[in-house]
């Protein structure tokens, strides 16, 4: 199709506000309208359209992703946990649906060893993510440190320990806020910027004719230290 005749207009349906954010600013700067309707492309964290060129974010899909390096983030927060001491670390994530849950618990597995504590699976929000703490940590092998591997489910945690009174290290993936907290939350941080920007370079790029085979394309996260990991037994 000729430049002329597009819409120049992306569509944009992340849930991440941050990376919505970073997305529509490259957007806008390469000349193209964020909107709802008749569109050139688009960029998702959901399922797979059909029929336009679409570029996945924080997502495995059918056509281009970006995505961070989940595997390699989990290990660090979990490497990190267990240099302080930490001998049973628990794990709470989210819908194993998700192609970025399983990579981080691959990631927390192939940092472990025996050191495991107990599993929770699927949890879908910050409300199941509390309760599912409180009973981890009411349970017969209390851990003495957990990983939360998506930003609603440390939420959760966060409450549970403030409800319970517990005093667990905590390394969350992805939260917006963390040092906002008292203890200020330790994190394996994305970088949405460039998560952004890269989405827009791979979608205009599939606009402008590139017909080659789907590309996944890995965005370096970061272990942000900031209290909460770093409390010893």
């Amino acid at each position: 199709m000729a430049l002329q005749l597009r819409t120049r207009t992306i569509g944009v349906l992340l849930e991440n506000p941050a990376l919505h954010r970073a997305v529509a600013d490259e957007c806008r700067a390469r000349g193209f309208h964020v909107l709802a309707g008749q569109l050139d492309g688009l960029i998702t964290d959901g399922p797979d359209p059909g029929g336009l060129p679409v570029v996945f974010v924080d997502r495995t899909g059918d056509g281009d992703s970006v995505v961070s390096t989940n595997v390699a983030g989990a290990a660090a927060a979990v490497r990190h946990l267990v240099s302080h001491g930490h001998t049973r670390i628990a794990y709470l994530g989210g819908m194993r649906t998700l192609s970025t849950q399983g990579e981080r618990h691959r990631g927390y597995l192939r940092a472990i060893g025996r050191r495991a504590g107990p599993e929770v699976h699927d949890l879908h929000d910050e409300t199941a993510a509390e309760r599912a703490t409180i009973a981890v940590l009411r349970g017969p092998q209390a851990p003495t440190a957990i990983f939360a591997a998506q930003s609603a489910i440390t939420i959760g945690v966060v409450r549970a320990l403030r409800r319970t009174e517990k005093v667990v290290a905590l390394v969350g993936f992805d939260f917006p806020g963390a040092d906002l907290l008292e203890p200020a939350v330790t994190v394996v941080a994305q970088d949405p910027v460039r998560m952004g920007r890269t989405a827009v370079d791979a979608l205009v790029e599939r606009i402008d004719g590139f017909d080659g085979p789907p590309r996944e394309i890995r965005i370096p996260t970061t272990l942000i230290p900031r209290g909460s990991g770093e409390l010893s037994i």
